[in-house]
């Protein structure tokens, strides 16, 4: 195995998670990456040295124990659910925020100095809309937590394939990619953004100090970064050395 430090991934088989699992594991700064699955990774893994090390089950409540034994210097959460498919609010809060706070917490746990969350634009814990309103108090709690470096990106709406399209957002990912193809992606970034690029903003932020100067207010003495949609933007497409 060559050397490097070792991540940890949750929600990679999701939209945006996909796109963070790949950037991490073509990155030269890592050398394992875990990634909890609900299910078996699609593409068999016959090397044995491979970085990619799934941690696989479908008893979600196992997660948080798993994680917390493994120790990795950096942690990704791009887990999250719909209400359609969760069933009912309360459904999906147990996942986007009571997993999600449990799995931050077992990071902590773990030893992880940089905790990276993918939240929405306009999270907000004093929010009058349950969503908004439960975005932000994950956001809230984890930064309570008090790691290191804890880095929030806020995206817009996230364009990409699904594997279950999202009826309601389809008609917008056909404007923002109407308005990235005429204005060369100015009027997209403004509220849009590609999956890919929040990906790779994300691995930046966990793997990155470079990307930190200037960023990050403190916070009890912890370095705490929100990504807004222009910082996405500007750390997920810029060329990496």
């Amino acid at each position: 195995m060559s050397s490097g430090i070792a991540v940890s991934i949750a929600g990679s088989t999701g939209l945006v998670g996909s796109f963070a699992l790949q950037y991490f594991l073509s990155s030269p700064q890592v050398s394992q990456v875990y990634s909890l699955m609900r299910r078996a990774y699609p593409h068999p893994i016959t090397d044995p040295e491979s970085k990619l090390k799934p941690l696989v089950s479908s008893d979600i409540s196992t997660w948080p124990g798993t994680l917390s034994s493994i120790p990795t210097a950096a942690f990704v959460s791009g887990l999250g659910t719909t209400r359609g498919d969760a069933g009912s609010l309360e459904a999906q809060r147990k996942i986007d925020f009571d997993l999600n706070l449990d799995l931050a917490k077992a990071a902590k746990a773990a030893g992880v100095k940089t905790y990276v969350l993918i939240s929405a634009a306009s999270a907000d814990s004093a929010s009058r809309f349950p969503y908004m309103k439960m975005k932000g108090e994950l956001e809230d709690a984890v930064i309570e937590l008090g790691f290191e470096k804890t880095a929030i990106l806020r995206p817009g709406l996230i364009v990409g394939s699904r594997e279950k399209t999202r009826l309601m957002e389809y008609p917008f990912h056909g404007v923002a990619n109407f308005l990235g193809a005429i204005s060369g992606g100015r009027l997209k970034d403004l509220w849009a953004q590609d999956a890919d690029t929040i990906g790779k903003a994300a691995v930046r932020a966990a793997l990155e100090e470079e990307v930190w100067e200037g960023k990050g207010k403190q916070e009890g003495g912890k370095r705490v970064w929100r990504l807004t949609q222009a910082d996405i933007v500007a750390f997920g497409k810029q060329t990496t050395s």
